[in-house]
């Protein structure tokens, strides 16, 4: 009787772990889904330890919490390709790392790894607030989408280490 009844929990457990899988999987893929235009704003908010920037992203998703999530592919995106505009709290504007505007294309299986779920990037970029949005940062701009804003840190200068060792991006010592 015991026997039976353990290994109705196992199987318990064990269905349990499997949905909850299968539910991060779909969270995973609508998120990449809502990102996959890189559409998104961001700002320099700041600076933080030497090497380090503080970003204000805005990102645009069905989910809030999806958009929070996204926020950090969207924060090392802007600062590869975009650059980041100067901000309204003392910032400079900060060029792309990357030059070349076919670089995303022409690198795309780099790139494709990269920004993958669970990718290089994350090395690069944490939540400030650990993805807490504040009441002014979560703006509902249709009957299905929202716009939120979250600030990341981005380890900017380890992000064009791992850039130049890939030879995406040209050392600052290589010249003009």
């Amino acid at each position: 009787m015991k026997n039976k009844i353990k290994v109705s929990l196992i199987l318990i457990l064990i269905g349990i772990s499997c949905s909850s899988l299968n539910a991060q999987k779909r969270f995973e893929d609508r998120a990449d889904e809502d990102t996959a235009n890189w559409r998104y704003e961001i700002e320099c908010v700041g600076t933080g330890k030497q090497g380090t920037t503080l970003i204000e992203v805005w990102s645009y998703s069905k989910k809030p919490q999806v958009a929070a999530e996204q926020a950090k592919k969207n924060a090392i995106h802007g600062i590869i390709f975009k650059g980041v505009p100067q901000g309204e709290r003392g910032c400079v504007a900060q060029p792309a790392l990357a030059r070349n505007a076919n670089i995303e294309q022409e690198k795309a299986d780099y790139f494709n790894a990269f920004f993958n779920n669970g990718g290089k990037f994350q090395k690069f970029v944490s939540l400030t607030t650990n993805g807490a949005i504040a009441a002014g940062d979560r703006i509902k701009i249709s009957r299905k989408e929202y716009k939120i804003g979250v600030i990341v840190s981005v380890n900017k200068k380890l992000l064009r280490d791992e850039l130049e060792a890939a030879g995406i991006i040209r050392g600052l010592s290589s010249g003009f």
